[in-house]
C-alpha cells in the first residue's frame, strides 16, 4: 500500500515539474519577440537561434494539428525577419486556407512580395490589410509599402497620398519623410517638398540625400 502511494506522489510530481517546464519553456511568440530585440541590437547570430526556434515550435505545432492563427502569424513573420520571402508566401498560404481572416499574414505577404518583385500581389495584400484594419498594429508599415510601389510605378500622386499617410501614423522615420519629399518633387510640388526633406533631416542631420534634395528645392 506504502510502495503505491508513493508510486503515486512521484508520478504527480512528474506531471507538476513537466507542466511547470513547459510553462516556464519560452513559446514560439516570444521567441521571436527576443530574437527581434537581439536583431535591434545587432546581435543577429543569437537572434537567429531564437528565430529559428520560434520556426520549430510553430512546425511541431503544425504537425501535431495543434497549429492556431497565432502559430501561422509568428512563422510567416519569424521568416520575414530571416528574409525568406519565398517561406513567407508558402507558409502565409497555408495559414489562410484555414484562417482567411488573418489580416497580420496578409500585411507580412505584402512585404514578401515586395522583395520578389511581385508589386500587383504586394498592392492587394497591403491593401486588403489597411481596409481590413486601419487601426492595425502595422498600418503605418503598410502605407509605406503602398507608397513603395505607386513610386516605382510613376504613380506619384498615389505614391504622396500614401505616403502622406505613413508619416502621419509614424512620423519619426526619416526615410519615409525622403520618400514623400521625393515624389513631391518629381510632381513639381517645391514647397511641400521643401518642407518633407526638412524633416527628414530634422530627424537625420547626416541624411546625405535629404541634404542633397533640400538644397534643390531651396533653389528652385
Amino acid at each position: 500500500m506504502k510502495a503505491r502511494i508513493f508510486r503515486f506522489m512521484l508520478i504527480l510530481l512528474c506531471v507538476k515539474g513537466f507542466a511547470q517546464t513547459e510553462q516556464n519553456t519560452p513559446g514560439a511568440m516570444q521567441n521571436y519577440r527576443i530574437g527581434r530585440d537581439l536583431e535591434a541590437r545587432g546581435r543577429l547570430s543569437e537572434a537567429e537561434i531564437y528565430y529559428n526556434e520560434a520556426i520549430r515550435i510553430c512546425q511541431n505545432e503544425v504537425s501535431r494539428n495543434a497549429a492556431t492563427r497565432e502559430t501561422y502569424t509568428v512563422i510567416t513573420w519569424t521568416l520575414q525577419r530571416q528574409r525568406k520571402y519565398t517561406d513567407v508566401i508558402t507558409w502565409g498560404e497555408r495559414g489562410l486556407r484555414l484562417f482567411a481572416d488573418e489580416y497580420r499574414i496578409f500585411e507580412t505577404m505584402g512585404e514578401a512580395c515586395f522583395y520578389l518583385d511581385d508589386y500587383d500581389r504586394s498592392l492587394s495584400f497591403m491593401q486588403r490589410y489597411t481596409n481590413a484594419l486601419p487601426q492595425g498594429e502595422r498600418i503605418s508599415i503598410a502605407y509605406f509599402f503602398i507608397g513603395e510601389i505607386f513610386r516605382l510605378r510613376e504613380k506619384y500622386r498615389h505614391a504622396d497620398i500614401a505616403y502622406t499617410t505613413a508619416v502621419r501614423l509614424e512620423p519619426g522615420l526619416p526615410l519615409w519623410w525622403f520618400r514623400l519629399a521625393q515624389v513631391r518633387e518629381f510632381l513639381g510640388d517645391r514647397t511641400p517638398a521643401t518642407e518633407a526633406y526638412e524633416q527628414a533631416v530634422r530627424i537625420n542631420p547626416n541624411y546625405t540625400e535629404a541634404i542633397a534634395g533640400l538644397a534643390r528645392t531651396r533653389t528652385q
